[in-house]
C-alpha cells in the first residue's frame, strides 16, 4: 500500500495548524474527551478511513476507554456499554456522517435527544468535532493514506 501523495494538510501551508486549532476549539465545549473519541472512531468506521480508525481507537484507549466499548462502538445500539448521552452523540455522529442516506439527514428526534444531553456549547462542539473528523476522513481517503504510516 502506498499513499497517492502526502496528506494535503501537511502540504498546504497553514492547513495542519488550522485543523489542529479547530480540533482544540472543539475540546473546549464541555463534551467528555472519550465521547469525542467514540464519535471520531464511529465516523471513521462508517467512512472507511483506516488511518483514523487506527488512530482513534488508540487515542480512545489512552483517554481511558475500555476494550468492550471500543470493540462494540460499531454496534452501539445493541451494546450495553454506552450511556444515554454517548448514544445520543453516536446517533448524531452517524446522521452527520451519512447525510445523503436520508431525506432528512439529521431528524428532529436525533437532534432533540442530543440537545437533551448537551447544552448549546457542548452540542455546538460536538457538531464541529463530528464535522472535523469527516474532513480528516476525506483527506485520508482521497489520498489513500496508509494506517500506521507517519506523515512525511
Amino acid at each position: 500500500m502506498q499513499a497517492r501523495m502526502k496528506n494535503p494538510a501537511v502540504i498546504v501551508p497553514g492547513a495542519l495548524q488550522a485543523l489542529q486549532a479547530f480540533g482544540t476549539a472543539t475540546e473546549q465545549g464541555g463534551v467528555p474527551p472519550t465521547t469525542h473519541q467514540l464519535a471520531h472512531l464511529r465516523a471513521s468506521q462508517i467512512n472507511g478511513c483506516s488511518v483514523c480508525v487506527d488512530m482513534h481507537w488508540r487515542m480512545a484507549r489512552k483517554a481511558g476507554e475500555t476494550d468492550e466499548r471500543l470493540f462494540t462502538v460499531a454496534a452501539w445500539r445493541d451494546a450495553p456499554y454506552f450511556t444515554d448521552a454517548e448514544r445520543a452523540a453516536l446517533a448524531l455522529t452517524e446522521a452527520l456522517t451519512r447525510t445523503s442516506d436520508q431525506p432528512d439527514p439529521v431528524p428532529d428526534a436525533i437532534w432533540a435527544e442530543a440537545a437533551r444531553h448537551y447544552d448549546e456549547a457542548a452540542l455546538g462542539a460536538l457538531v464541529l468535532s463530528i464535522s472535523l473528523i469527516n474532513v480528516w476522513n476525506r483527506l485520508n481517503i482521497a489520498t489513500r493514506q496508509v494506517a500506521g504510516t507517519p506523515w512525511n
